[in-house]
């Protein structure tokens, strides 16, 4: 019996993978199992699963004094992912497992009878395995998908305990496992289409412009006006995404758990979380570890905010500065992870609480008290965020019966593209992704005006009373309004269009 074992395996900081080394080590003494390494209480309990798995499999457990220690022993491991290699290493000391497992590493949780069960975060892992020189990774089958992916080293899926110990001993073949065929797809085979939306002209062209630039957008109306559909199909028209985006946006949904679909995402999220939804659920963290909220989970998609009012205030907070950022760190005693979140943020709300306020069809039964208190939910600076604020007013009777066939997703999609490729080409050489995300400094650079349109921004920014954010924003909506229209220059009428998207904070906010 070896006295000394030692077996790869893998934890998650952030949104990567780091090495873990499960070391073992026996010696004579009364029998029992002691684990070192800043262990959590998920991985203390590994002995007990571990051992009871070995049992009810008829395999020896050696009678001895056996410490494991998982090292790097400075930083906290955490959850049930490390029972596989535990058991791989009990195994080699008890003789069940006569090789050494070289350029291999294991992850995998335990059931009492033997079974491997899936963990989160086998992407990262997989990825960093990779990068580390590892040839093999043996995964739970229930993960196997989404760890195949990852070109450069071979996945095995592992059943159970005994077909892991007769791969290991050379008595059944190693088939690693074949990357699945990514193919897009949508929930119950519905692909929401912008040409199932009657009317909302001034509405679908707000979402072009926000979808081309990927700027946030609020939309304002009153109930039953197609808000909510128009958000939904906000995905129809975004870009493809490209192979990078995808592994990233995985990764994340493969650490919180959320990852249901064979290999990798290849559809831009849209996360719609309810208005009941924590400062926690939305930003992140949680009391068993860091976990991504709603906002890194939406990463390289859409967040969707239905009745923006009705979130709680410190939940809405939260967004601030990942807008901003496009990345979100929580910190939570002694841990701290920071997760990507470069998404588009789509609100609706109501005008006001009986939602009527402005409209010609219904009347309004609210006081000025009530609508400014409503409307004060939302905090200014909050507010600065959206670039595009729009109306979106009831649909008229005429419009539901038309039989005009309305714009198709795919034909806003290849004017959408369009635009991104020019700003595709316009920061090849920055860290900007799109207009949305231009900097300050970089505001003179990308952002050329002729003296005209110079001339309707200052009235506009003198007449609406904006601050220097709302400013920004205009001028960036402005310049992606410029792309969609060809135009290398940003114009008087392109100016014009984008200031009225801000005009909605003088009707509402100082009604």
């Amino acid at each position: 019996m070896d006295m000394v074992v030692k077996t790869a395996s893998f934890g998650i900081s952030g949104i990567d993978g780091y090495l873990v080394e499960v070391e073992a080590a026996a010696v004579k003494g009364f029998p029992r199992i002691d684990l070192v390494g800043l262990p959590d209480a998920a991985v203390k309990e590994s002995k007990d699963r571990v051992t009871n798995a070995l049992s009810s499999c008829g395999l020896t457990i050696p009678e001895s004094h056996i410490t494991f220690n998982l090292a790097p022993a400075d930083i906290k491991k955490e959850g049930p992912i490390y029972d596989l290699p535990i058991a791989v290493n009990l195994m080699r000391l008890g003789g069940t497992i006569r090789v050494e497992p070289k350029d291999c590493a294991f992850v995998g949780e335990l059931s009492l009878n033997g079974e491997v069960r899936g963990v989160n975060g086998v992407l990262p892992m997989t990825i960093k395995a990779r990068e580390l020189g590892y040839r093999r990774m043996f995964v739970p089958l229930s993960n196997s998908a989404e760890a195949a992916v990852v070109d450069g080293i071979e996945i095995y899926a592992v059943k159970d305990i005994l077909a892991l110990r007769d791969m290991l001993n050379g008595l059944v073949p190693l088939v690693p496992v074949k990357p699945a065929q990514t193919k897009k797809h949508a929930e119950n085979g519905f692909v929401p289409d912008f040409s199932q939306v009657k009317g909302q002209y001034e509405a679908k062209r707000a979402l072009e412009i926000a979808a081309a630039g990927s700027h946030n957008i609020l939309l304002i109306g009153p109930p039953g006006s197609g808000k909510s559909m128009l958000a939904k199909r906000i995905p129809s028209i975004l870009p493809d995404m490209s192979f990078e985006e995808m592994i990233e946006t995985t990764k994340i949904h493969s650490i919180a758990g959320s990852l249901h679909s064979d290999g990798l995402i290849d559809v831009r999220p849209f996360r719609s979380p309810h208005h009941s939804v924590t400062a926690v659920g939305l930003g992140g963290g949680g009391s068993n570890g860091i976990r991504p909220g709603e906002v890194s989970l939406a990463h390289n998609g859409v967040l969707f905010l239905d009745e923006l009012p009705e979130f709680m205030r410190s939940a809405l907070e939260v967004l601030r500065q990942p807008i901003e950022d496009s990345r979100i760190t929580i910190s939570r005693a002694g841990q701290s992870c920071t997760y990507p979140c470069s998404i588009m943020v789509v609100a609706a709300m109501n005008p006001c609480p009986c939602g009527y306020f402005g409209d010609d069809t219904h009347r309004c039964t609210c006081s000025q008290h009530k609508i400014r208190s409503y409307l004060n939910k939302i905090s200014g600076p909050l507010l600065d965020r959206f670039d595009i604020h729009i109306e979106v007013p009831p649909v008229k009777f005429d419009e539901l019966r038309s039989d005009e066939v309305a714009e198709c997703s795919a034909e806003i999609k290849k004017r959408v593209d369009a635009a991104r490729e020019i700003q595709r080409e316009r920061f090849k050489n920055s860290k900007t992704t799109s207009n949305s995300r231009i900097n300050a400094a970089e505001l003179s650079k990308f952002c050329l005006i002729d003296k005209e349109a110079e001339n309707v921004l200052r009235s506009a920014f003198e007449k609406l009373s904006m601050t220097a954010r709302a400013y920004d924003r205009v001028l960036k909506v402005a310049r992606t309004i410029a792309d969609l229209d060809q135009s290398v220059v940003i114009r008087s009428y392109h100016v014009l269009e984008a200031v009225q998207y801000r005009s909605l904070d003088r009707k509402y906010w100082n009604a």
